[in-house]
């Protein structure tokens, strides 16, 4: 009778050890087969998320025709990689018989002497227009000779650059391809993933999806508004500054903000410029816009990503700058999201050790998702 009742409970631990273990082989398994497509799941979610009001507002225009919507939603998509794909190429043929001439000149010229205001440049510019000058005084098959090994460099480069532009346009397809899917089975996948945490936290679980949704709309939101405001103030510091080409300018300022690098590499070079051809003025000008282009990005975003989900600027400033570190632009949405579901993990299980009561999201729920998600308690 001892060893019955000592055998049963082994016997258990057993069954429970081999249950974690083969869950754990086949969640690790499949996590394997879906590295490849990872990144590309994680910005379909986030683009989906994020602009899945806009496409309930483009599905109702067209009568209420979901594909019509998702087609439309996935064209737009493909038009934000191809337009300025198109243009950049576009640009470069345009060019191609200056460039030709650039490159006749250069190889049976030499090189220029270097400009006046080069030496003029704090710091470098006396050493760039000493170097300048060493290689213009060469005859050009010397110089050619000088330059060949940094051109062989650079097509190697440009060639590696080549490459990762390719994977980029094949992850970027992947992405618009799986975005049309959620688009088309949003309501689906919201369901399952409620039901999902249902089932893992109880009704802490409901409010961890509105959490993570609200979460990536905010940063989305901070990210593109900050953006929108940064480069409207460089583009009017270019434009009153008078710097030549300030329309191209402004669009790289515009690309330069969405992914997080700010707008000082374009308009630093600018204001330089503008300092080395006599124009102080206009050159300080520009300077206070790019200042204030600068500091606002650590204002306004907060606020901004604060305003849309309900987290402390404690979670939200590391989950971003966190989140950018460990996995790049994608991990600006991804870490606020993980630090605020690890917050209310936390909060439940000290709630729930205090006999506190979690709080309700059923109303929150109802107005979030579409009447047709419902929440399916497990039994």
């Amino acid at each position: 009778m001892s060893t019955t009742t000592h055998s049963a409970p082994n016997h258990e631990l057993t069954r429970i050890t081999l249950c974690v273990l083969g869950i754990g082989i086949l969640i690790a398994g499949s996590l394997r087969v879906l590295e490849p497509f990872l990144v590309s799941i994680l910005w379909a979610t986030t683009i989906v998320v994020s602009t899945w009001s806009l496409m309930l507002a483009v599905q109702a225009r067209l009568g209420g025709r979901r594909g019509a919507a998702v087609a439309v939603m996935t064209v737009v998509l493909l038009l934000v990689l191809f337009v300025p794909l198109y243009l950049a190429v576009s640009t470069l043929l345009e060019q191609r018989s200056h460039i030709k001439e650039l490159a006749r000149d250069f190889s049976t010229r030499g090189l220029p002497a270097p400009p006046v205001w080069l030496d003029s440049i704090p710091v470098v510019g006396h050493k760039l227009s000493e170097r300048w000058l060493a290689l213009a005084m060469l005859d050009p098959t010397q110089l050619t000779e000088r330059v060949a090994p940094y051109l062989r460099n650079a097509i190697s480069w440009f060639a590696a650059q080549a490459g990762s532009f390719g994977s980029m346009v094949l992850s970027f397809l992947l992405t618009v391809a799986i975005s049309a899917i959620l688009y088309a089975k949003g309501e689906t996948t919201a369901r399952g993933l409620i039901r999902f945490f249902h089932r893992l936290a109880g009704d802490r679980g409901d409010e961890i999806v509105i959490l993570a949704g609200k979460a990536i709309k905010a940063v989305a939101l901070g990210i593109v508004v900050t953006a929108a405001v940064q480069t409207a103030l460089a583009g009017i510091g270019l434009f009153v500054a008078q710097v030549p080409f300030a329309g191209v300018l402004t669009a790289i300022v515009l690309v330069l903000c969405i992914a997080q690098v700010g707008p000082l590499l374009a308009m630093l070079p600018c204001v330089i410029w503008l300092y080395t051809t006599g124009a102080p003025g206009r050159g300080t000008l520009l300077l206070v816009f790019m200042i204030v282009a600068i500091v606002i990005d650590n204002i306004l975003r907060p606020l901004l990503i604060r305003r849309g989900v309900e987290l402390s600027l404690l979670l939200i400033l590391p989950g971003v700058i966190g989140g950018l570190l460990w996995l790049g632009i994608i991990g600006l949405f991804v870490g606020p999201v993980v630090l605020a579901v690890t917050s209310t993990l936390i909060d439940s299980w000290i709630s729930t050790g205090l006999d506190e009561a979690p709080t309700e999201p059923a109303a929150e729920m109802e107005r979030i998702l579409p009447a047709e998600v419902k929440i399916t308690p497990s039994p």
